[in-house]
């Protein structure tokens, strides 16, 4: 039985995306969401070719960080 693979997507700084498998050292990139899910997909399956096990779910998880300034009261 396969197992869920859980990817963490960023901002790039320079635009874009990038992805990082936790648990996993797979690591991708791309300039749309679109690429990027083709680019994870491809990923995973060269990290797993030579595996027994295979994922059979990978998730992206999308993570956006804010800064807000609070001002002094």
């Amino acid at each position: 039985m396969g197992m869920e693979l859980i990817f963490e997507i960023r901002d790039a700084e320079e635009g874009g995306f990038y992805a990082r498998a936790l648990g996993h050292a797979i690591f991708t990139q791309a300039d749309t969401w679109e690429e990027l899910r083709a680019n994870v997909l491809e990923a995973t399956a060269l990290h797993f070719e030579d595996s027994p096990v295979h994922p059979r779910l990978v998730q992206l998880h999308y993570v956006k960080d804010e800064l807000i300034p609070v001002e002094a009261a």
